[in-house]
């Protein structure tokens, strides 16, 4: 059986052409193509280019031309099907399945496809040639919007007491219009009423251009309805997956490296208006993770731009923090922030293109700022208030992904902090300087030493610690240890030993043990829990929980090294069992 073309078009449209091929070929910018050494000839002069607009590439050493599939194809030696997998995986869809149900599925898709099409160009051209709709036009007039933005956008209006039900149901069952959300029963006048009745209507379209949801905006002023409404969730229409405009805006991402992101349809339409094209919308939900990673498909930078009024600044404060996990060191997310009781639509009509570029330039501030700035106004000058203040930041750090911004993100937050309190910091480093002086050079020593242990070996150590200083408890609560991993050879032999002398209820001290004396004393001198336990008791509740937490984090040290091995697998052999496996194994993570 053949794909579906929609399916095919969907991964091309969500995949650029040079993030394909960059994954294999070192690819630089020139003018609007890429250009990169060919991967099907050995050449010291670049003749492979590539060209996202065009979708293609093309090498003029071997004539070999083609697309995503015939360069995975080619270079991977990989079939049709398993390019298309590939590929589908990588743009984060669904593996077409060919069973009976995507067969259904497909059915529905292309009748769903039909309903809002015949929906959007239907009330377009009412709005467009109906004489009755002056007040629709009217309104459009005042927000400074002419036909051509009408025309651009497909904007429509669909009166009070339409009746464009009655001519779709000729053609299409009552089930498929009522699931595509543009209409419902009204059950005390048992008749099946326009959701988007009164309402100026802006198409939402997927990735490839095709009208899949509405969103719809009152014109006149009714307190008890709401200004802006979008069609229910259907089988076909994510909230969360989707971006008013993207369709638009990602074929300019070869020209510009930064994208705006608003809250509004005006607000896009605006923009456009005044020449700033290069802008999408949220669809009234918080920023999500998926948005996100669609944008960083097209765009280096993603300007997040919200009204600016309160909620305009919770939105923003909201979309910071879900955001920040997704950072990737060549990727950045700015904010931007407009005068209270102006939106960028308001903004940009009174003040111009020249100006709006120019003022996103002196005033956009990265992600990290944001949230530091903002945190530190709730902070007070006193010990509880930077205890919270840093540990709130701290966690907003852990969210992070990517560990190399994870690391640079949490310095900048720590080095700001110890901007705020220097004489803390001050004496802190007076105090260790007095006591560690007499010392120094062991303490150098030591440390020297420890660099060359690994993480995994220095929590090893702690868990051997815990268990040799322990013995007793340990051996009343033996079940705690008993699906604990370890990784290093020598610290492996230890703990088998420990726990086996344990199990057979013997009652002996570490030194009757049959354990290296040398293995002991290293334990004793790196394990870094030993310093959590100095000079302070702890109970035996204490010690079971830091023993949990030790085991937690070694079974975590294994999950991620499945979670590396399955993802190097995949790479190589993209099969369903192997892509199962690591979805399996990250959803531990999670859970973890």
């Amino acid at each position: 059986m053949k794909y579906p073309k929609e399916y095919l078009d969907e991964i091309k449209t969500r995949l650029k052409t040079s993030t394909v091929i960059s994954k294999l070929v070192a690819l630089k910018k020139r003018g609007k193509e890429y250009v990169g050494l060919s991967p099907f000839k050995n050449e010291k002069t670049p003749s492979f280019t590539v060209n996202d607009e065009k979708e293609f590439y093309h090498c003029f050493a071997t004539s070999e031309h083609g697309n995503i599939f015939d360069f995975v194809m080619k270079t991977q030696s990989f079939k049709f099907g398993e390019a298309v997998k590939h590929l589908a995986q990588l743009a984060g869809m669904q593996p077409y399945m060919f069973s009976k149900q995507d067969e259904e599925r497909e059915k529905k898709w292309k009748e769903y496809l039909s309903i809002y099409t015949q929906c959007v160009d239907f009330y377009h051209n009412e709005l467009l040639k109906n004489e009755t709709y002056s007040n629709a036009r009217d309104y459009l007039k005042d927000r400074s919007l002419g036909k051509e933005e009408v025309k651009k956008f497909k904007i429509g209006y669909i009166e009070k007491n339409p009746n464009f039900f009655n001519k779709l149901k000729n053609e299409f069952s009552e089930q498929a219009l009522i699931e595509s959300g543009l209409f419902y029963l009204d059950e005390k006048k048992k008749i099946y009423v326009e959701r988007f009745r009164g309402r100026l209507i802006f198409p939402i379209n997927n990735i490839s251009g095709q009208p899949i949801a509405l969103g719809g905006r009152i014109i006149e002023n009714l307190d008890y309805l709401a200004k802006y409404i979008n069609s229910p969730e259907t089988a076909f229409f994510k909230k969360g997956s989707n971006l008013y405009n993207l369709d638009s805006a990602r074929k300019l991402s070869n020209k510009l490296d930064h994208i705006y992101l608003v809250e509004g349809y005006m607000d896009v339409v605006g923009l456009s208006k005044n020449g700033i094209e290069n802008v999408v919308a949220n669809l009234g939900t918080s920023l999500t993770d998926r948005q996100i990673l669609t944008l960083n498909q097209f765009y280096d930078d993603i300007i997040i731009c919200f009204d600016g009024d309160e909620s305009g600044y919770k939105a923003a404060l909201r979309a910071a923090e879900n955001s920040i996990k997704e950072l990737k060191p060549e990727k950045q997310i700015s904010f931007l922030f407009l005068p209270d009781g102006e939106d960028p639509d308001s903004y940009v009509n009174k003040n111009g293109k020249t100006f709006f570029t120019d003022f996103t330039k002196q005033s956009k501030i990265s992600i990290h700022q944001f949230i530091f700035s903002h945190y530190k106004k709730q902070t007070e000058n006193n010990p509880s208030s930077m205890a919270i203040f840093e540990k709130k930041l701290r966690s907003i750090a852990s969210t992070i992904k990517d560990d190399f911004i994870k690391k640079y993100v949490m310095e900048y937050f720590l080095e700001k902090i110890a901007e705020l309190t220097p004489h803390t910091n001050q004496n802190k480093k007076n105090f260790y300087y007095k006591k560690t002086i007499k010392s120094l050079d062991s303490t150098k020593k030591i440390f020297k030493d420890s660099q060359s242990l690994t993480g995994v070996e220095l929590k090893e150590y702690s868990l051997l610690y815990l268990m040799i200083n322990n013995l007793n408890l340990i051996q009343e609560n033996i079940h705690l240890v008993d699906n604990i991993k370890l990784f290093t050879e020598v610290n492996t032999q230890i703990f088998n030993e420990i726990v086996s002398i344990l199990k057979s209820g013997e009652k002996l001290t570490v030194n009757e043990m049959n354990i290296d004396k040398q293995l002991l004393d290293k334990i004793d001198k790196f394990a870094p829990i030993k310093h959590l336990l100095k000079n302070k008791s702890k109970n035996e509740y204490e010690l079971i929980e830091l023993l949990d937490d030790i085991g937690g984090d070694l079974k975590n040290y294994d999950l991620e090294n499945r979670v590396k091995e399955l993802e190097l697998k995949f790479s190589k052999d993209p099969s369903e069992a192997t892509f199962n496996d690591l979805k399996n194994e990250k959803k531990k993570q999670n859970i973890n």
